[in-house]
């Protein structure tokens, strides 16, 4: 059938530095101004670059960002359409604040800023250690949905199921966690959920502020402190340095507050990569933590957010997998193996933990998405998960050392930062106060005033290698800025 219209795309006024972004932002402006309806056919990538005169590669690169932001969805033999379902930022006026009000903490050492938005207003691109969206496998991931979903239509798992998860991706992730991790487990202490950070909710909702206060490192991921004072929590602060967590500030604060008749109820960390500052908890500390825990009688919140993306070395084991573990409430996602839109996560613990986290999860969510959950089990029980990693891991190495290069080459000795191992960003220290970085590569930033010294976590996972040029071209520049100021 022949197309009455042609939709034609102006971008001589649109934002951007790149032609790529400028693509980009016009296409998200003109969906959110409404000139772009929901279920609105796009031109086709051929056409579209002719009609602007651009490479159809850098085109298509735009439809794909845009695809995997939920923006645009493609069907097959159909073409390319603004999405029925578009992401968070269509919100009406009443219910944006939730996106645009980011918690602020305030202590004597650490401030977490805000993300700081890109060309387009209103649109804001997190980008402090995320995986790259555009190596999804996507023709594996479909055939997995459409195999999951005949599957569930045949079993009648199209109902509702079990709020603790399938059993199918339980069992999946069971098998994971026991080979690659060395967790000792079964598939009753797994609970699947929507991200780990649905996992840091649960847990700030099963632990109760009357069992004592919650400690959290010097820096910290912020979201999950704002999960822990949500829920009523006294929050300490532990400090950090090149090895981690200093459990000997940890032993302080907890005799500080047996003193004081009080008790610790739980502490929470990243050990694995630090979060921010990308460090690995040494392993005589993992060992004295957990013989705190034991000896006290407080819980353990391992955050294990990026366990996959180790590049030098094989990884730490886990603190679940160690002696001692037995109060340790292990979290984990896929989310950050293929991409955050993708929604799946765990929550490892004791029975009884788990019991209680899936009666939260009755009250809030009754039960996951069997169709992904099945579509995932299938994927790490082939071995498929695992390949995905393996070649996903090589790309993130060459952009890490690529941004070693970059930082040499534009810095020189004005930065500070250790290589990190693994994980997808670097803990980058300035010595400059008052660091101004308002357009810096849409980025949360962590600003740390230690001795003048102002640090700031990027993430290279999201970039490719001209991308991180780019992004840190511009860092440099306005580094020097406020420098001269």
């Amino acid at each position: 059938m022949l197309r009455p219209w042609q939709t034609q795309v102006w971008l001589e006024h649109s934002a951007g530095e790149t032609i790529h972004s400028r693509l980009v932002n016009k296409l998200i402006e003109d969906i959110l101004t409404g000139r772009l309806e929901t279920g609105a056919l796009l031109p086709g990538s051929r056409s579209l670059a002719t009609v602007l005169g651009l490479n159809r590669k850098t085109v298509q690169i735009a439809y794909d960002e845009l695809i995997a932001q939920g923006w645009l969805v493609t069907q097959a033999k159909r073409g390319t359409f603004v999405s029925d379902l578009l992401p968070e930022q269509r919100l009406s006026a009443q219910y944006q604040h939730l996106l645009t009000d980011k918690p602020t903490f305030d202590s004597s050492n650490a401030t977490l800023l805000a993300p700081i938005p890109i060309a387009n207003k209103g649109y804001q691109s997190d980008n402090d250690g995320i995986p790259d969206a555009r190596l999804i496998p996507y023709e594996l991931l479909a055939r997995a949905y459409r195999r999951a979903l005949i599957a569930a239509s045949r079993k009648q798992y199209l109902g509702y199921g079990d709020p603790q998860g399938t059993i199918e991706l339980r069992n999946a992730l069971q098998q994971m966690l026991t080979q690659e991790r060395y967790l000792h487990l079964t598939a009753a202490q797994i609970c699947t959920v929507r991200g780990s950070q649905m996992a840091i909710y649960l847990a700030s909702r099963v632990l109760k502020p009357a069992d004592g206060v919650m400690v959290f490192e010097e820096l910290t991921y912020g979201p999950a402190l704002a999960a822990f004072a949500d829920a009523g929590f006294t929050i300490l602060r532990c400090k950090t340095d090149q090895q981690g967590l200093d459990v000997t500030h940890l032993q302080q604060l907890i005799a500080d507050q047996l003193s004081a008749g009080k008790k610790v109820a739980a502490i929470y960390t990243t050990p694995h990569h630090h979060y921010p500052t990308t460090v690995t908890l040494a392993m005589d500390r993992r060992l004295l933590l957990l013989q705190l825990s034991s000896r006290h009688n407080f819980y353990i919140i391992e955050d294990d957010y990026d366990h996959e993306f180790h590049f030098d070395s094989r990884p730490v084991p886990p603190l679940a997998s160690l002696p001692g573990s037995e109060r340790v409430l292990h979290i984990g996602s896929l989310s950050k193996v293929f991409a955050p839109g993708l929604r799946v996560g765990y929550l490892v613990a004791n029975t009884d933990i788990i019991d209680q986290a899936v009666q939260q999860i009755l009250m809030i969510d009754r039960q996951g998405n069997t169709i992904t959950e099945l579509a995932l089990a299938e994927l790490l029980a082939s071995g498929e998960v695992k390949r995905h990693i393996r070649k996903s891991k090589k790309i993130y190495k060459n952009r890490r050392d690529h941004c070693v290069h970059e930082l040499h080459r534009l810095f020189g000795d004005s930065v500070r930062f250790f290589i990190p191992a693994g994980g997808l960003a670097f803990w980058l220290e300035f010595g400059v106060k008052q660091l101004q970085l308002a357009d810096f590569a849409a980025a949360p930033h962590f600003s740390v005033d230690k001795q003048g010294c102002t640090s700031i976590r990027f993430g290279f996972g999201a970039y490719t290698e001209p991308e991180i040029t780019m992004a840190l071209t511009r860092l440099h520049s306005q580094v020097n800025t406020a420098g001269q100021t």
